[in-house]
């Protein structure tokens, strides 16, 4: 066995390689600076585990290569004999590596082409805690085949501070842990949280400065972590002015050149080294000497940026298991210190762990992916399940750009994108528009470089062909960092790019990328779109393109109402049409205006939800016409007449007593207006028609005859008077009341009953005003009768008033003359 450096992982090394020999795969929880990234795949490779290949996956490009580095370095081996490593546009193998070391694409890559890993006997998943989407995509691909194809293969899981469990649970395999770390770390804490309107990099130099003065007499080099370039190049500015000259100032993030970023890992020829680094550095990467640790407490993180349509990335808190991987980079040579940006209070309100990616990425490729190996998201292991709602809009896209077909089954063009180191939207750009495409992928996949400029897309292109002329003529604030990045990676994709030679303006290039945001501008004053995928966007009015007829919004702010356009081109009708001429159809819409507030039926013909044509729908049918007017009735509401109402409120007091009646209340007659009022619409088409209709049809006829017989005999509509009048009896109070006329009632002895209940009777004097309210007629007459006569008497001389009205003769009329 090759002698090693002794690093706390070794005591675990027994226990994982039997467990590896006995199962065939393993978890292994080991705290940072264990040594587990560089030292376990070479004892598996001294245990002779197995004949194949160790295949080691690494998140980051610059982890990867220096882990095969270091592990190359161990051996007394160059890089690319026993230890290798590949990742795109860059490999270092040979005949005889027994170790490579992969970021996760090239993963994805290899089971795509061949499921059975041939020549592979251990896939080891480095760093699995980071729950990166292409690390639980090719775990899940992985136990697939090795349960499928390959039942040698190994397995095995690495993290620093996953909560292993559910991971072992998983891949129904041990658990094994080591403890301890190299040395111990003191951790200091802010006295006080920072004023809400605190810039951060600020007061991280502030805490940096004073972490190295505190810390000057031990030496060692700091490590500060940041959350991107631009706050890391703004903090190199500031410490050069505050730190000591003998500190030296190293950046270290993923877009930096290789040479400067070994300039960061390694130790410092003279005075002390200060590494100004990303999350790059919590994981994999040995940064010699270092003695302190700076934490300003954020992390970025790649999200689905609806704005942009792709994975953005978006800064967000640290949680607690970063912190604790950032805090053990100081105790891996020596005791040490760790910084915090924050109080020890505020630390019980961060996450446990970070989010799984999966959660809240642009599932875009990974549907790709998933169409390609032929399976649903159920029928393989995923840690965590993706969204079914991302997923479908994910599936819907890539529908759209003609990756899958009508049965969500891959094409060849599908095939072909899966095939580009790009999303699924720019591969379809670089795939239909050639080499001329390079410079506008490279842009829509890199943030935008021209900060505080209007969003029309030709100002960018013009600063990509001339960035030193751009500068000189114009007054925008420019990225040049984000600058080369684009002008970089379109010199790339200029090489992967096909033969295709497309006569095409940069606007119906963005469209091919983003054919759900193409946007037609709405009718009024304010530039408000809808774009072809359904959601609406607005420019500002004062924008250069706020009067374009078409645009393409290729960057947004994401809001789900209405989005802002951050990024757009304007593209003609014709552009619209040659570019998809095969998802434009004529469409016949008869459909509810809310703004109308009438039925408007049109021929229209379509691409998505923007118009191209529109016409006049003559002779719609009917039935459209009326199923049109139903949601006009779910926009204005019912209308009932009084007879209408009446008739509700007898069919809800019968069917709250058990009788078995339709649902008439307002929310049970507006859940079933396709059963009950869809057969009575005839012509109605507008709000003024509306208010027309009468209800009362449309509702007796819901009724079944049995069920009007109910209704009648436990709720009459009625009273019949002795004059044989019918009074409708109202049933909205609480007790069943009509209103009548004292006089009509003359001769009646027995209180008028619904269903064996007194009614509630108003009497009414001469002029139809209430002069009395009963339940109890007979007690009335007897009664209180006398003194209303004399009242009665006096205001309406000419109206009979009867001493006993129990014998009189009930009338409405008047006394004769004499």
């Amino acid at each position: 066995m090759t002698a090693f450096h002794r690093l706390p992982i070794e005591d675990a090394l027994p226990e994982l390689i039997a467990a590896l020999k006995s199962k065939g795969r393993a978890v292994l929880q080991a705290p940072p600076g264990a040594g587990k990234t560089t030292r376990v795949p070479l004892a598996m490779l001294d245990a002779g585990l197995c004949d194949g290949r160790i295949l080691m996956l690494e998140p980051r490009r610059l982890a990867a290569r220096a882990a095969a580095e270091r592990m190359a370095d161990t051996l007394g081996e160059p890089v690319g004999e026993t230890v290798g490593y590949r990742m795109r546009g860059a490999a270092k193998t040979s005949k005889s590596t027994r170790i490579e070391v992969v970021t996760e694409g090239i993963l994805t890559r290899m089971l795509q082409t061949d499921p059975d890993l041939p020549g592979i006997g251990a896939v080891i998943f480095d760093e699995f805690h980071e729950r990166s989407l292409n690390t639980d995509f090719g775990l899940a691909l992985c136990l697939e085949v090795a349960g499928a194809l390959r039942e040698d293969l190994i397995l095995l899981a690495m993290s620093a501070t996953l909560d292993a469990e559910p991971v072992a649970q998983l891949m129904d395999a041990p658990m094994v842990t080591s403890e301890g770390r190299s040395f111990a770390v003191e951790t200091r804490w802010l006295d006080k949280p920072l004023p809400a309107k605190a810039r951060r990099v600020d007061a991280l130099v502030d805490l940096l400065v004073r972490a190295e003065k505190e810390t000057r007499s031990t030496g060692g080099a700091i490590l500060a972590f940041l959350p991107g370039e631009g706050e890391i190049r703004r903090a190199a500015r500031a410490l050069s002015e505050r730190l000591p000259q003998t500190c030296v100032i190293r950046p270290l993030f993923g877009a930096l050149p290789f040479a400067e970023q070994q300039a960061a890992i390694q130790p410092a020829s003279q005075g002390r080294k200060v590494v100004l680094a990303t999350a790059i550095a919590e994981t994999s990467l040995t940064i010699q000497d270092v003695r302190v640790v700076v934490d300003m407490g954020q992390a970025r993180r790649a999200r689905f940026d609806p704005g942009s349509g792709m994975s953005r990335l978006v800064t967000e808190r640290v949680t607690r298991a970063e912190a604790t991987q950032r805090q053990g980079r100081a105790g891996r040579v020596a005791e040490g210190l760790c910084y915090r940006l924050w109080t020890k209070g505020e630390e019980g309100a961060l996450m446990g762990f970070p989010p799984a990616e999966i959660e809240a990425a642009d599932l875009a490729p990974l549907a790709l992916e998933l169409a390609l190996w032929g399976a649903q998201p159920s029928d393989l292991a995923f840690l965590t399940a993706p969204p079914s709602g991302t997923l479908a809009e994910a599936q819907s896209l890539l529908h759209m750009l003609g990756a899958l077909d009508g049965n969500g089954r891959i094409t060849d063009h599908g095939k072909a994108l899966a095939k580009l180191p790009l999303h699924p939207r720019l591969g379809h750009l670089l795939l239909n528009a050639g080499s001329a495409a390079a410079p506008l992928c490279a842009l829509c996949a890199e943030t935008d470089p021209l900060r505080g400029a209007p969003p029309d897309l030709s100002l960018r292109l013009q600063l990509l062909k001339d960035p030193k002329g751009f500068a000189a003529k114009r007054p925008y604030q420019i990225n040049r960092q984000a600058v080369d990045r684009i002008i970089a990676e379109a010199k790339r994709l200029r090489k992967q790019a096909s033969n295709v030679s497309a006569d095409l303006s940069p606007a119906a290039m963005a469209a091919l990328a983003y054919p759900d945001r193409v946007g037609q501008r709405r009718k009024g004053d304010i530039p408000r779109f809808v774009l072809s995928g359904g959601k609406g966007a607005v420019l500002d009015a004062s924008d250069g393109l706020a009067n374009a007829p078409f645009v393409v919004a290729i960057d947004t702010d994401g809001n789900p109402r209405e989005a802002r356009i951050r990024m757009a081109a304007q593209i003609t009708a014709s552009e619209i049409r040659a570019l998809f001429k095969e998802q434009i159809a004529w469409v016949d819409s008869c459909e509810w205006s809310k703004r109308d507030r009438r039925v408007v039926a049109r021929k229209q013909e379509r691409f998505g939800a923007i118009v191209l044509e529109d016409q006049i729908w003559k002779n719609a049918p009917q039935d459209a016409i009326a199923r049109a007017m139903l949601d006009g009735v779910r926009d204005l509401g019912l209308k009932f007449s009084s007879a209408a109402a009446r008739l509700v409120a007898r069919v809800e007091l019968v069917r709250s007593e058990g009788h078995d009646l339709p649902d008439f209340s307002t929310s049970g007659l507006m859940a079933h207006l396709d059963d009950w009022l869809l057969p009575m619409l005839g012509n109605e088409r507008s709000s003024e028609d509306w208010k027309r209709f009468d209800l009362l049809p449309a509702l007796q006829a819901a009724l079944s005859w049995e069920q009007t017989q109910v209704l009648d005999r436990e709720a009459p509509g009625s009273f019949h008077t002795p004059l044989g009048r019918r009074i409708p009896i109202d049933y909205s109070g609480d007790i069943p009341a009509i209103n009548v006329r004292l006089q009509e009632m003359f001769g009646v002895t027995r209180h008028p009953t619904v269903a064996g209940e007194p009614l509630k009777v108003t009497l009414l004097s001469p002029a139809q005003r209430p002069i009395q309210i009963t339940r109890d007629l007979p007690g009335f007459w007897a009664g209180s009768y006398e003194d209303v006569r004399k009242d009665m008497r006096a205001q309406y001389p000419k109206h009979p008033w009867p001493e006993d009205p129990t014998q009189a003769d009930p009338t409405l009329r008047a006394n004769r003359r004499k």
